[in-house]
């Protein structure tokens, strides 16, 4: 069994998305980042970077944290959402997600939503960052059914909860 410890954002989410899709059976195990469970002892002993989610899978004793390193992992493990053949474009689209959708829109929800009118130089920013990443993921959508091509995969589950 899959135990997935995880709080309500957007890459917990993805997690979640994920083990639903393939059928998985999981356990979830709710992380309080509101008052910095995620800091405590244990929970650094299986990420070292203290951020959610992260997955233990009882069936092999181990642990994984990081979301697209969970999600490449579930999708070889359940052979669901990450086509060996096309493992280059999901992978694209995944790592682009991880380093640039995620963060930045991030970045413009911090700013935007949980600390607005202290920072004009960041709003701005990450406002148009953000405008810039919709377009461009409405381009790219345009041409293709799905980010990686016709083929929903692991990089649409990472992709979802952030434009949702």
């Amino acid at each position: 069994m899959i135990e997935l410890l995880t709080a309500d954002t957007p890459n917990g989410k993805k997690i979640t998305i994920m083990l639903e899709e393939i059928n998985l059976k999981y356990k979830l195990t709710k992380i309080n980042i509101g008052k910095d469970e995620q800091f405590e002892p244990n929970f650094k002993k299986i990420s070292p970077f203290r951020k959610i989610p992260v997955i233990i899978d009882h069936e092999k004793n181990i642990s994984l944290f990081e979301s697209g390193a969970i999600l490449i992992y579930l999708g070889e493990k359940s052979k669901k959402f990450y086509d060996e053949d096309k493992r280059i474009l999901i992978n694209q689209w995944l790592m682009g997600q991880m380093s640039y959708i995620g963060p930045m829109l991030g970045q413009h929800h911090q700013f935007h939503y949980y600390n607005p009118g202290k920072s004009e130089f960041g709003e701005k920013r990450y406002f148009k960052i953000s405008e810039r990443i919709y377009k461009e993921l409405d381009e790219r959508l345009s041409q293709v059914k799905f980010l990686a091509g016709n083929d929903y995969t692991i990089a649409d589950i990472a992709t979802f909860p952030w434009i949702a």
